[in-house]
């Protein structure tokens, strides 16, 4: 099979992005190539598309806002969308031409993608009615493997993930009840994000099981998961399931720092005769200790067990009711072996449901104890032990499909947020991948730390055989932010539900903790100088060395000194503010432009015996000055 990456391969959002800008490309060009890609493809990924004209106005639309285009952090970018949610126009068909309706409203979920600038090109197979981990179970044709026709795509996810995977699109959204956001990704060398429930609105969304349904996010990089994570999620207030997003106070995944991670016991390791799975597991293990990681195995039984409530006990019972009035009339429409399992839910009472929340409630305080003994910040596992061919898995559909589930199926009842993760190639040529599970709200630690892994392993994207470049840094913010302090117009500009903070020391971009502001979701306002009323100060003590920005008395002399500004969501800022230790605190500093904002200021007390380093007119400059630990720090 040839490898090399075609030239009509789009790559990820940032490639794209800057395609754009150059010139070198304009979305009419990319939508023309696009949908002349997928005419050309045969594997089942797509149900429907977007008529070329439909795409063309698209396109013609983000080309009459060229002009905005940085306040548009999807401009022009191509997505695909599983057909168990709504995109008006196409119909909704949850891969059941029986069930079919044509929308009127986009989900919630592709509204802010499309606002964003995003074009969708159109609809994706799936298991029928998202049931399935496979990609098999489908009217519409087996979905086959991106790397290798003879196998499965992963499901129920399967076209969202194989679209992507082949480089007809820059991402992709499914959704994830029992793991199908997860193993396509795993299968066919994908980031699969699974945000924890509630982040993104279930609102136009065929249900599953709709108490732990998630729209997921397929993407070439788990830096393009966050990107689509931040334009995509907030509360949604008709949709009863959404939730706000609550801080995370400690970010594991920041470089340099130690975190613990969990693993299951050797003996509960489950590869279904997969060597070269096990092998890659290792490899990832290994992987995550050099990013600063200790492994800890930990007891993955009450897991296993959470993981076999969902098929083996009542919550079968809620596919059967977000389907109710159309399989009591239009059973023989459903697909075996889905039909099989959705009407299994008769066996199954009021008192079953009953036992089965008490069992899980039990199985949840049983997990919480072994987080907390295990003292891990997250849990690593394969994201599937092993792959099938089709064939195997329509000679074996239960049996097969439940072992894909083994380290996947847990994840939405515990309410955790999960990411996987490519590992790396087994010896025929097929991908493997890793998963990364953390506790509910974790998702941008999670996300930051999958970032490392995934430059670490440097595979190539998808089956398009394009290299993973280097993130960019600062990331291209998701809104328009101002590039210099003249376009700042006080704290009272600032977004609702942000803070902003200006920074002088070690948070500055490049210096150790950035990651501080960064995993909390920050992003850089602009660079400027305080107004010409401050002083620094090198801090006593140390390492870590500390720097100290000091207002002036009155008829003292002082100068300006080099600052960014950064704005983080509120709810992340008293997190942030708890973690300052003295004598350094957060107070109101005044910049040149007159404008006035939080940011670190130090105690008078503290600069006894300090140095007055404010003639270097900053932080960066004082330590190009001198030859200091690579551990500076202003904390």
């Amino acid at each position: 099979m040839d490898k090399r990456p075609s030239p009509g391969y789009l790559g990820d959002i940032e490639t794209l992005l800057k395609r754009y800008a150059s010139g070198e490309l304009t979305p009419s060009r990319m939508v023309e190539t696009v949908h002349r890609h997928i005419r050309n493809n045969d594997n089942s990924a797509w149900i429907s598309i977007m008529p070329l004209e439909a795409l063309r106005q698209y396109a013609s639309a983000m080309e009459a806002r060229a002009a905005e285009m940085d306040a548009l952090p999807l401009y022009g970018i191509p997505f695909a969308i599983k057909d168990n949610i709504d995109l008006a126009g196409l119909p909704t068909t949850a891969a059941c031409p029986a069930y079919a309706y044509t929308p009127q409203k986009n989900a919630t979920v592709v509204q802010r993608l499309i606002d964003a600038g995003a074009i969708p090109i159109g609809k994706t197979n799936l298991d029928q009615f998202a049931t399935g981990l496979n990609g098999t179970r489908s009217p519409y044709g087996a979905c086959q493997n991106a790397f290798n026709p003879d196998y499965i795509s992963g499901g129920s996810s399967s076209g969202s993930a194989v679209a992507l995977a082949k480089g007809m699109v820059c991402f992709s959204l499914g959704t994830d009840t029992a793991g199908s956001g997860r193993v396509p990704a795993a299968f066919n060398n994908l980031i699969g994000y699974k945000p924890t429930r509630g982040w993104l609105s279930t609102r136009g969304v065929v249900p599953a099981c709709r108490s732990l349904d998630c729209v997921s996010i397929f993407a070439f990089t788990a830096t393009d998961a966050r990107r689509i994570l931040e334009v995509s999620a907030g509360y949604d207030e008709e949709d009863v399931y959404s939730r706000q997003r609550k801080e995370h106070v400690f970010d594991f995944s920041i470089s340099g720092r130690r975190f613990r991670f969990g693993v299951p016991r050797q003996h509960q390791l489950q590869f279904f005769g997969n060597q070269d799975a096990a092998r890659l597991f290792g490899r990832a293990v290994a992987s995550m200790e050099a990013l600063g990681g200790t492994a800890a195995e930990i007891d993955f039984a009450p897991f296993l067990e959470t993981a076999r409530l969902l098929y083996e006990g009542p919550w079968v019972a809620e596919r059967y009711a977000a389907i109710r009035d159309f399989f009591d009339s239009h059973s023989d429409q459903v697909v075996a072996p889905v039909r099989e399992i959705i009407g299994g839910a008769n066996r199954y009472s009021a008192a079953d449901a009953c036992e089965g929340e008490y069992e899980l409630r039990r199985l949840k305080r049983e997990t919480e104890r072994i987080w907390t003994e295990a003292k891990v910040d997250c849990l690593l596992t394969p994201t599937a032990g092993t792959i099938y061919t089709i064939r195997a898995m329509q000679q074996d559909p239960v049996r097969l499909n439940a072992n894909l589930g083994y380290y996947t199926n847990f994840v939405n009842l515990l309410d955790y947020s999960a990411v996987a993760v490519p590992a790396g190639f087994q010896n025929d040529g097929l991908p493997f991948g890793i998963t990364l599970v953390a506790q509910a709200h974790r998702d941008i630690p999670l996300l930051h730390l999958a970032e490392r892994l995934q430059q670490t392993h440097a595979l190539p994207l998808g089956a398009t055989g394009m290299t993973l470049q280097k993130p960019s840094s600062p990331q291209r913010p998701s809104t328009p932010l101002p590039n210099d302090s003249s376009k700042l117009t006080g704290c009272a500009s600032r977004q609702p539900g942000w803070v902003r903070v200006a920074v002088c020391g070690a948070h500055l971009s490049g210096l150790p903790l950035n990651g501080e502001l960064t995993g909390r979701n920050g992003r850089l306002v602009t660079k400027t100088t305080t107004s010409s009323d401050y002083k620094l100060y090198a801090l006593p003590g140390g390492p870590p060395h500390r720097p100290g920005l000091v207002h002036v008395e009155a008829n003292e002399p002082g100068t300006s000194i080099d600052v960014e500004v950064w704005e983080m969501p509120e709810r992340e800022f008293g997190g942030f503010v708890a973690g300052i230790p003295v004598p350094l605190g957060i107070g109101t500093i005044t910049l040149a432009s007159g404008d006035a904002v939080q940011g670190f200021l130090c105690e008078r007390y503290a600069i006894a015996g300090a140095i007055d380093i404010s003639r270097y007119g900053g932080w960066p400059s004082y330590l190009s000055s001198r030859v200091l630990p690579e551990t500076l720090t202003d904390r």
